[in-house]
């Protein structure tokens, strides 16, 4: 399963995990939303609401493609966050993990309040 991520003139690859949450937003496909930043995370809102699942994290590897249950979002950590304790980003609360961006360094571009679309790949 993989997803585009359209942000102004960038475009971005994610492969998504075969999970629940995953699913869910596969299913929601295509939807827009605006971009919010926390330190070096880039997250937005979606139509889906999600339990957290068995293997839910909240500290992970730069890249990882994140949904977080409380806020109904996916979370794009690419380096630290506020809550870091080390160069790993540290998410506010633990979140699935649904998947691997390709490219997460390009995110440093990304502002708040930037559209994204959402959509097959």
């Amino acid at each position: 399963m993989n997803l585009r991520l359209s942000i102004g003139r960038l475009s971005l690859g994610i492969e998504l995990s075969d999970t629940p949450t995953a699913r869910a937003i596969m299913e929601k496909l295509p939807f827009t939303s605006t971009a919010q930043t926390w330190g070096e995370e880039v997250y937005f809102s979606t139509p889906v609401s999600a339990k957290l699942e068995p293997g839910a994290q909240q500290v992970v590897a730069p890249g990882t493609v994140c949904f977080w249950t409380q806020g109904d979002s996916i979370a794009l950590p690419f380096g630290r966050t506020p809550m870091s304790t080390d160069e790993r980003p540290k998410l506010a609360n633990p979140c699935n993990v649904i998947g691997f961006l390709k490219d997460h360094a390009s995110l440093k571009a990304v502002k708040a309040g930037d559209k994204i679309r959402v959509e097959k790949a």
